[in-house]
């Protein structure tokens, strides 16, 4: 809903002569909703912002949130939504600190019992209600964008590759194996072995709960993506229940090697490449 130019001149002046008033007043109450967790100078600095922004769109004319007028104020608004979004206030937090306005209008109206005043304050209201929208859709998407980033950096996280020995690098799995994860994997270490110029890669599966048809398919699509690359992929950690699910399922590992544990596959390479592993003699009694 957009106020007329007589009802946005009406806002304009009202907000003018009563300007130090209302953002005191708006300040008080944004902050007794926040509870202490935003400072009383910040919380006054983005009142202030607001009210002029406020202004500046309501002596454009008839006042529009969606007109170019209003540009200023709904960066204002989005500006403001994705500060609170990422110091982790709630939406219906931010959106209060655009409603209370509401409680401000209705306090300077209240004086004037006349019908035009009545109107201009479900005017005013309505074009509240929508800044309230506006920054709660803001809101909304900067949460969605920090879910989406923080999901991505948990991903990576949670798939690294290692660098354990001169030219032999290991993708300790851990988990459900997913169709992103999958690719996250595969990218890392393909990106690793070009890094490294490593000839040998090690996928160690131990913490990985079960290993279904699915889970197989991704594991030998990154087998076959390093082999692309010149590298030699041994699986370890194939426990009695998991090579007991694969032979029931019926999948073919081919020629790749597979190992029961890390450190078998770790000797496994380093025989390869040509390295003597010491096993520990036990000592004789003199």
């Amino acid at each position: 809903m957009a106020l007329s130019a007589e009802e946005s001149g009406r806002l304009t002046g009202l907000l003018d002569e009563h300007a130090e008033r209302t953002i005191q007043r708006w300040t008080e109450l944004v902050a007794a909703s926040l509870r202490g967790r935003l400072s009383q100078a910040e919380l006054r600095r983005q009142v202030q912002e607001l009210h002029r922004a406020i202004i500046e769109a309501a002596r454009g004319g008839g006042f529009d949130l969606e007109s170019e007028s209003a540009g200023e104020l709904r960066a204002v608004l989005a500006e403001l939504s994705r500060g609170r979004a990422r110091q982790g206030f709630t939406a219906t937090e931010t959106a209060i600190s655009v409603y209370a306005l509401k409680g401000v209008l209705l306090e300077l109206l209240e004086a004037d019992a006349t019908d035009t005043a009545l109107r201009d304050y479900v005017a005013f209201s309505s074009l509240v209600d929508q800044m309230g929208l506006f920054t709660f859709e803001s809101f909304v998407r900067t949460r969605e964008s920090l879910i989406a980033d923080q999901a991505e950096q948990l991903l990576e996280l949670s798939t690294p590759v290692v660098k354990i020995w001169e030219g032999v690098v290991a993708v300790p799995l851990v988990g459900t194996l997913d169709s992103a994860r999958a690719q996250v994997v595969m990218e890392r270490l393909l990106q690793t072995l070009v890094d490294t110029g490593s000839p040998y890669a090690i996928i160690d599966i131990t913490g990985v709960p079960a290993v279904d048809t699915q889970v197989a398919q991704h594991i030998l699509k990154t087998v076959v993506a390093a082999r692309l690359m010149g590298a030699d992929c041994i699986i370890s950690g194939i426990r009695p229940q998991i090579a007991q699910t694969i032979v029931a399922l019926g999948i073919e590992f081919g020629d790749i090697a597979t190992k029961a544990s890390l450190a078998d596959a770790l000797r496994h390479v380093l025989r390869l490449t040509g390295v003597e592993t010491a096993r520990r003699q036990p000592r004789r009694e003199s």
